[in-house]
């Protein structure tokens, strides 16, 4: 997955704004991880509806105490904000382990053409090994909340030791172990409300 970012530089969304630039950082910040990739924008209309929704999971999530795993997803924001004012303004709505790209970084736009996204908000999620686990984010996000995270973690069909942290190994029970052996295939059923909410999307177009 660090192959995804190779040469780019990642902030975190912390106080002091801090730098993942070094191959070292990015790989032991994205090892054997999901990643999240939320693309959108501050004066997108659809993506203030979605925002309280994506505060919401956002928050719950990285509450380890409520979700179990929840260091195990990296999100992180791919702006297609207007000015750089927008979005920092949009970044203080996020909790602080989200990471981001520098405002004018046009790896942004190769990642709208690598992705196909015409439509914004769009929220891709990604296997450790960089394969696609879901297009549908946005509509997973609103309907199933943090729920969506179980099956994402089950859909990456990784359960040996290296997707676990080491300190957490002894915690997990055969049965933990075994979970994502139960899900062959993921697949997310769209419900009529789902369709709707993907044919609203498609009212704001991403300009590349």
């Amino acid at each position: 997955m660090a192959d995804l970012f190779n040469g780019i530089t990642l902030i975190v969304n912390n106080r002091d704004r801090d730098q993942l630039d070094t191959p070292q950082q990015l790989e032991d910040k994205v090892r054997n991880k999901l990643v999240l990739l939320y693309f959108g924008a501050r004066e997108c209309p659809r993506c203030q509806g979605f925002a309280p929704a994506l505060q919401d999971f956002s928050n719950r999530l990285m509450d380890e105490f409520y979700v179990e795993r929840a260091a195990q997803l990296v999100p992180v924001y791919i702006s297609q904000d207007q000015t750089e004012e927008r979005e920092q303004q949009y970044l203080k709505t996020l909790h602080r382990r989200w990471l981001y790209l520098p405002f004018w970084d046009k790896f942004k736009r190769e990642l709208l053409k690598k992705y196909s996204i015409k439509v914004i908000p769009s929220v891709i999620v990604l296997k450790p090994n960089g394969e696609v686990i879901t297009r549908n984010g946005v509509a997973e996000i609103s309907t199933m909340g943090v729920d969506c995270f179980k099956n994402w973690w089950e859909a990456s069909e990784v359960i040996d030791r290296n997707f676990l942290l080491a300190e957490d190994f002894e915690d997990w029970t055969w049965k933990s172990l075994t979970d994502s052996l139960r899900q062959l295939k993921y697949k997310v059923k769209k419900t009529g409300k789902e369709k709707g909410h993907e044919a609203e999307l498609a009212a704001f177009r991403v300009t590349a």
